[in-house]
């Protein structure tokens, strides 16, 4: 051996490994290599003061404590058999609540898209007056408006018979 000195065996008894990167167990202090520092793994004595996981009740998600030497299964039945209720509060919130008024659909959306308009609700797909057939106020638009909503009839008109007419946009002053 070139270096005796470096490095340290594992304390696990069927193991007794030269390991040169040894771990210490934080619950019993012992030195362990990397197949046996889980606590299970060496069947830790200590271990109970460190792997301590805390039960959540399925009805009220409350945490639920135990004291040492119960079982997590009877301390949870027994909260739920005192009297858990699901809490009204805590129920959870429906989020996709905003439907959308265009006729034909059924899309929800988290945040409200009211047309400004019409001063209805519509989803993302018809937020914008000219997709759900607004029939609010015609609000005056700037010129750049007014030549893309002109594209647009062109190009939905041309599509249809063929034909092209004119329809004229008041313009803001």
């Amino acid at each position: 051996m070139e270096f005796p000195d470096l490095g340290e065996h594992c304390s696990e008894r069927t193991c007794k490994q030269l390991d040169f990167l040894p771990l210490k167990c934080d619950a019993c202090g012992e030195i362990f290599c990397k197949d046996h520092i889980a606590y299970s793994w060496h069947r830790c004595s200590s271990a109970y003061k460190k792997d301590i996981q805390v039960p959540v009740c399925p009805l009220c998600n409350t945490p639920i404590p135990v004291k040492k030497g119960e079982t997590a299964d009877v301390v949870v039945g027994a909260h739920m058999d005192k009297g858990c209720r699901l809490d009204s509060a805590r129920r959870k919130e429906k989020i996709f609540t905003n439907k959308c008024f265009r006729p034909g659909c059924k899309k929800k959306e988290m945040m409200k898209l009211v047309c400004d308009q019409c001063g209805q609700n519509f989803c993302l797909q018809h937020r914008h007056p000219l997709d759900h057939g607004c029939l609010g106020q015609s609000w005056s638009i700037s010129k750049a408006g007014c030549a893309a909503q002109m594209r647009l009839l062109e190009s939905r008109q041309k599509s249809s018979n063929g034909q092209l007419q004119r329809n004229g946009c008041r313009t803001k002053s």
